[in-house]
């Protein structure tokens, strides 16, 4: 077994292999670029090196700056985690050469796999089921609409050495072909340094099922179960899930068994995984092979009970598998969440910046519920603008999909993160949406459900009773402190039951609430005429100043995210974010006869929606321009994102250049 191991890469996934590195006694080499001196991986891994620039293309993308931190610090092997170098074909032969050992499938798996167009030609002659497609080389943007015309709207259009949902497009018409061919080209270019793409058929109200697998240096191959990754936005998953809601047993080993075939017949030696699109009847076709860890494994891991990380080591170490097809068995259910750095209330533009906190939910593994959060941030760190978005996964294990998805709920409602946005409140709303907790979905959820961007879920029912009751204590407790303070009224709070009006966003609760640090509380709804109807027993620990309230409401278990607001709080609560006032009767009757502010009028603006780069500006002073069109091209996090004019009208100025890094809601355009 290897003494010490290098991880060629950052963030998330460099902790999540230097954890299973310390529990094997492997020591861990890190490395790291300018932007990452202080980053977490750094700090967990036994030594670390500098290898360059912020950028990624002067860093961890070279190839020969990794072998030398190999040499330097005598690492006998790589482990590439995902992304960056991880499925460069060209990576573990140069590590090959210099006598290190490559923590992943050789080198001709990769090439035969890890390029999609060729892992389509693989699947064909292996007998997978595939999408039909054109597999050719694409000359220009005009060859790609012609070949989109043939195959038949709507199509896919994809980067050969893609992935993470970069350089990828649908087109439903020819014009859409045209733009999408020549955005995934460049950003393929950008993030793989590979431009080349392919076209397939899209196929309409599917489902993203994909097959880990697990091979070793001895000819063994096995599957072990499947995840669903139908949640996604943009082509990137958001969650994940195992097993899938759709499959049956039947459906799942025939999925299991192509993929192994696949994977036999190119030699795999790794973890890896086939990923098939598959329809609302069970029928599947093969779509590509990312031949690398995943970012979802740890659902796998969860109902497997096996470390893909281990037996990846292992495996490149020489060892055999140590179990057999028929000694993998699938226990209970596991929901994975990927918290993005992102604002979900924009648009899910990318939000860069300090992390002034960051507070996850506590990891733990008891009455049969798993929390695990994998994470390459801290309190105090910063999200940048050179790498993904991600802050962490957060992945929750129980029994059953319901229990899971429960669990998924209570540990987003106390994940607590200030000084970015982040998209924790749409992932909460998504675990309360009927449409999800039913397993009726597909790739397409995300754009059907939140048509016109995600929107706070409205307080109502018993969530809205919930966020009054506890806005209620947390004003009472606020109350008792200042009389502390003040040595006035003391024990008033225990001896009066104080009548309160709280308004949470637009709906109004009538209540009564009593009880003293450290509780119980009681808290009673009361009817139209102030009769009590039902009254909740409350208990915390929470005190003013804590970001997360944490208690008991009724039987249930609850936590709040409490962020002061002028005069009142903002609180969020499974996907509900809402303002709120906690008011006396009389407060409440001034209130209501307060006017509302009036934002600005910026319609006449084109604002930068996120921190970025400008890629192109498309128009000029004076130029007359129609709704649809496009305006300009901003870069950020690796994606580049169009801005449309909404409406016609006609540019006044033009504020910004390409080349020019504007943060957020700085002026591009404005019009006449």
């Amino acid at each position: 077994m290897f003494k010490k191991i290098l991880i060629a890469n950052r963030g998330e996934i460099a902790c999540r292999v230097i954890k299973t590195a310390r529990k094997m006694g492997i020591k861990t080499v890190a490395v790291y670029s300018d932007a990452d001196r202080d980053a977490l991986h750094v700090e967990m891994a036994d030594e670390a090196i500098h290898i360059g620039p912020a950028t990624a293309s002067e860093s961890y993308l070279v190839m020969d700056k990794i072998i030398d931190a190999c040499k330097r610090s005598g690492a006998e092997a790589v482990h590439p985690g995902y992304g960056f170098l991880s499925e460069r074909e060209s990576f573990p032969t140069a590590l090959q050469k210099n006598g290190i050992v490559f923590i992943g499938p050789n080198s001709k798996a990769i090439a035969a796999m890890g390029d999609k167009i060729e892992s389509k030609k693989a699947a064909n002659l292996a007998k997978v089921s595939t999408v039909p497609g054109y597999l050719g080389e694409i000359k220009d943007a005009k060859h790609a609409v012609q070949i989109s015309n043939e195959i038949g709207y709507p199509v896919m259009i994809k980067a050969s050495a893609g992935g993470g949902g970069k350089g990828m497009r649908i087109a439903y018409n020819a014009a859409e072909a045209e733009e999408g061919f020549q955005l995934a080209r460049s950003e393929a270019k950008s993030s793989f340094g590979d431009d080349r793409c392919f076209v397939e058929k899209f196929i309409e109200n599917p489902r993203h099922i994909e097959i880990q697998v697990l091979g070793d240096k001895h000819g063994n191959v096995l599957y072990l179960g499947e995840r669903e990754c139908s949640i996604q936005r943009r082509n990137q998953k958001v969650l994940e899930e195992a097993p899938s809601p759709l499959l049956d047993e039947k459906t799942r080993k025939a999925m299991g068994e192509q993929a192994v075939a696949l994977s036999k017949a190119v030699g795999y030696d790794s973890a890896g995984t086939v990923e098939f699109v598959a329809g609302q009847d069970k029928s599947f076709f093969f779509l590509e092979m990312n031949t690398r860890l995943q970012v979802e494994h740890p659902v796998t891991e969860l109902v497997t009970g096996i470390d893909l990380v281990e037996q990846m080591i292992r495996v490149a170490a020489g060892e055999k598998l140590a179990f057999k097809q028929s000694d993998i068995t699938l226990k209970g259910w596991s929901v994975e969440s990927r918290v993005y750095a992102e604002d979900p209330f924009r648009n899910f533009l990318p939000s860069i910046g300090r992390l002034v906190k960051y507070r996850p939910p506590a990891e733990t593994s008891k009455n049969g519920i798993t929390v695990r959060n994998d994470t390459g941030v801290f309190e105090g760190g910063e999200i940048s603008m050179f790498y993904d978005p991600m802050i962490a996964k957060l992945v929750t294990h129980a029994p059953t999909r319901e229990a899971a998805i429960d669990a998924q709920a209570a540990a987003l409602d106390a994940f607590y993160i200030d000084g970015i946005q982040h998209n924790v409140p749409f992932l909460a709303a998504i675990m309360q949406h009927p449409r999800w907790r039913s397993g009726n979905i597909s790739t397409g959820f995300i754009k059907e459900e939140y048509p016109d961007g995600f929107k706070s879920r409205p307080p109502e029912g018993a969530d809205l009773q919930t966020i009054a009751s506890v806005a209620a204590v947390i004003d009472h407790l606020g109350n008792a402190r200042r009389r502390g303070i003040s040595h006035q009224m003391a024990g008033q709070s225990v001896r009066f039951a104080k009548r309160r009006v709280v308004q949470v966003d637009d709906a109004s609760v009538l209540l009564e609430v009593m009880g003293a640090h450290p509780g119980p509380y009681y808290v009673s709804l009361l009817d139209d005429q102030g009769q009590p109807k039902q009254t909740t027993e409350i208990t915390t620990d929470w005190w003013p100043g804590q970001p997360v309230w944490q208690g008991t409401v009724g039987d249930l278990d609850v936590a709040v995210h409490v962020r002061t607001v002028a005069n009142g709080l903002n609180l969020s609560y499974r996907g509900i974010q809402a303002p709120t006032f906690v008011y006396t009767l009389r407060e409440a009757e001034l209130a209501a006869l307060m006017p509302l502010k009036v934002a600005a009028d910026m319609s006449k603006y084109l604002l930068c929606p996120m921190p970025g780069l400008i890629k192109a500006i498309h128009v000029g002073e004076g130029q007359d321009v129609k709704a649809g069109d496009s305006l300009a091209v901003v870069e950020a996090m690796k994606m580049e994102n169009i801005l449309k004019a909404e409406r016609d009208g006609k540019v006044k100025t033009v504020a910004a250049k390409a080349g020019d890094s504007l943060a957020v809601d700085a002026v591009i355009l404005e019009f006449a």
